[in-house]
């Protein structure tokens, strides 16, 4: 199994695209920033096989001979995520149908990943790739396709798998049509060969479970990429992926098309694609939330396969930026920092998606910085790598739950989707310097944390809501919010009173729910004195036994609660029954933290405070500063050493951090 023994840092690198040779001194500039890593080769299926069955690695080749002369390690992705157009016309079913019609070839990731004859040639690329490059010894490891999703597909082939997926589930047609609930608007199927074209569907659950099938397709077809792979590759070599996250013009959160944590289980390494605001709205929580998710995929460190250098037009990094970011990364868990791209392209849609050269190819600002921070990764990399994190606090994320509030989102422009929700608590956690790991259903203990949240858990199986009533029962604190515990996992939504399974825990229940207008907050108990305004969804919550901590101040609402706690067992629930500003938030998770016996630094953003034990047994501490203006605080752990400067830390110093400044502290006792 590959042990990787240093921090890798690279980009992407694709001769093909370049307008002229200039390899020889690509690589001398990349040697110059202590680049030790390229990535190649993942979107190149038509320059490798320009027609059907003729090969030709030229470009591969070179980039190969040269990694080898300059002593870079690579990273080869398989090409199978962009078709070439002689591909396209071999069958009228390798392009996907999807709801919107039949894709036009063009764009990448236009395919059906379950069509027989895309798979047919999609093997015979990577097997003849495989065959020719397999005895390079610059290569460490594999990334399968690039970005996977499922891409909407639903031609013919692939509902005729979904309702071979659904028999499985459901031998008898009369119980799926009660559980689906098909009875509605005369959409029951009476028999297996009258199933539907699924993109009619109006039924919520019937079209959430075709969303679970294709994630599923998505995990088969990577798990058989992986199989092909791990015929060839030598034991030292790693297999991987760059997952990406929900797109909101940059990486947001949850995948909605790929449920990663299956989907990550026949690889060797997770690997993801973080890309985030800059300039004045670098905030680094997007590196947080997203890194989070992939450090949870394997419960272990990951490789950031891509991220931004120059990237978009917003995005171009302020002095000191590119070097904080990247360093972000590894305050997470990362063992990579590798940009998209090394060059800048001169044709198509992404000519303005910047490297980290501009479209000349000179030096620039944003290369010497990568240079200087090179040279710092060669350095004290041996400091940093594999950060090991052990974190008192959790969230629960779940594709089901995201799917779910797709078919049924909250009212309003902000805070409307699933990945909202999420959001809006991790980034209070994050702001308060609480780290915290990511789980999903199918981890079956919470046991291991003080702390667990759980963001709107609308489509919940019984076994995890029972799982959420054992942790507190057992000494947990549970922050769970609004509109979970709505539905089973066929998004059939519970008969009884809300939230389903969470009432004896939580010491509540609502039935009736609407959305807000000038509705504000008063505090109540620990939280007297703090007041906000609800937003999108308020949900009519009354006590049992629980205690109120915000209460809506209405006049016809103001009978109800907004936020509950409540003992249970040995631990504690709060139960949030709507939206409001992140400063309430703020101050209602720092005091459950604090219930939870979590230990709160003094500071709280813009200074942020990340770290984890090193492989030598020390403990690293990372303090960023994500503003631009100087700021100050006051170090309260043992003696250290500031790692980049070299220099003693006293406990109890003062440490001012220069605009989107940091300090790295290695603790010495």
């Amino acid at each position: 199994i590959y042990t990787m023994d240093h921090l890798l840092f690279g980009a992407a690198y694709y001769d093909e695209y370049m307008p002229f040779d200039r390899i020889e001194t690509d690589m001398q500039m990349m040697k110059k920033a202590n680049m030790n890593v390229i990535r190649i080769a993942e979107s190149t299926w038509s320059t490798l096989e320009p027609q059907d069955g003729v090969f030709d690695f030229t470009h591969l080749d070179r980039m190969l001979d040269a990694a080898e002369k300059y002593d870079m390690h690579v990273i080869i992705g398989t090409p199978t995520y962009a078709i070439p157009s002689w591909l396209a016309k071999k069958s009228d079913t390798i392009l996907a149908v999807t709801k919107d019609g039949p894709s036009l070839y063009g764009h990448r990731q236009n395919m059906d990943i379950t069509d027989p004859t895309y798979l047919k040639y999609a093997e015979r690329i990577i097997r003849t790739l495989m065959e020719h490059i397999k005895d390079r010894s610059c290569i460490i490891g594999y990334q399968l396709d690039n970005e996977t999703k499922h891409y909407g597909t639903a031609g013919k082939h692939a509902q005729e798998l979904f309702v071979s997926y659904l028999k499985e589930q459901f031998p008898d047609l009369s119980a799926f049509n009660l559980e689906f609930g098909l009875d509605y608007w005369s959409n029951r199927v009476n028999d297996w060969s009258d199933f539907p074209d699924i993109r009619g569907t109006i039924n919520g659950s019937l079209a959430a479970e075709y969303e679970k099938f294709s994630r599923k397709l998505v995990t088969d077809f990577l798990t058989w990429q992986s199989d092909l792979v791990r015929e060839y590759k030598k034991e030292d070599q790693f297999i991987t992926q760059n997952f990406d996250f929900e797109w909101h013009d940059y990486s947001y959160g949850l995948q909605p098309d790929v449920n990663q944590f299956e989907a990550a289980k026949c690889m060797d390494i997770a690997g993801c694609d973080i890309y985030h605001p800059s300039q004045d709205d670098l905030t680094g929580a997007e590196i947080n939330f997203c890194g989070s998710i992939a450090r949870g995929l394997k419960k272990s460190n990951y490789l950031i396969l891509e991220t931004e250098a120059q990237g978009n037009l917003e995005w171009l990094p302020y002095p000191g930026q590119l070097r904080m970011q990247a360093y972000s990364h590894l305050s997470c868990g990362a063992d990579s920092v590798m940009y998209w791209h090394w060059h800048s392209i001169h044709n198509s849609l992404e000519s303005y998606w910047k490297g980290v050269l501009s479209h000349d190819f000179s030096e620039n600002p944003t290369y010497l910085e990568a240079c200087r921070l090179g040279a710092e990764m060669k350095t004290y990399g041996s400091h940093l790598l594999h950060l090991k994190k052990t974190n008192r606090a959790a969230i629960l994320v779940s594709n089901e739950a995201l799917t779910g509030l797709r078919m049924f989102p909250f009212k309003g422009r902000e805070n409307s989707s699933y990945n909202d929700a999420a959001r809006w608590l991790a980034d209070s956690l994050y702001r308060l310097n609480i780290e915290f790991d990511i789980l999903s259903p199918a981890d079956t203990d919470f046991s291991g944390y003080d702390l667990l949240v759980v963001p709107a858990l609308y489509a919940a199986e019984e076994s995890v809501l029972s799982r959420m009533n054992d942790y507190v029962r057992n000494g947990g604190h549970l922050i769970v919010s609004t509109r979970s515990g709505f539905s089973n996992e066929h998004l059939k939504i519970y008969p009884d009173m809300q939230p389903h399974g969470l009432t004896d825990c939580c010491g509540m229940h609502y039935s009736q729910f609407t959305a807000p207008k000038n509705v504000a907050l008063k505090g109540n108990g620990a939280l007297s004195g703090i007041t906000g305004t609800a937003r999108n969804w308020i949900e009519l919550v009354t006590p049992d036994t629980a205690e109120t901590l915000l209460s809506y101040d209405h006049p016809y609402w103001g009978a109800y609660s907004a936020v509950t706690c409540n003992h249970y067992g040995k631990g504690l629930a709060c139960y949030i029954g709507c939206f409001f500003e992140d400063g309430t938030l703020d101050a209602l998770v720092a005091f459950f933290a604090k219930e939870a016996g979590l230990s709160l630094p003094a500071f709280r953003f813009p200074l942020i405070l990340h770290e984890g034990t090193n492989e030598n047994g020390k403990k690293i501490r990372y303090f960023f500063n994500y503003s631009g203006r100087e700021a100050s605080f006051t170090y309260d752990a043992p003696d250290g050493i500031s790692l980049l400067e070299e220099k003693p830390v006293a406990q109890g110093s003062q440490i001012t951090l220069a605009p989107w400044g940091f300090k790295i502290i290695e603790q010495q006792a």
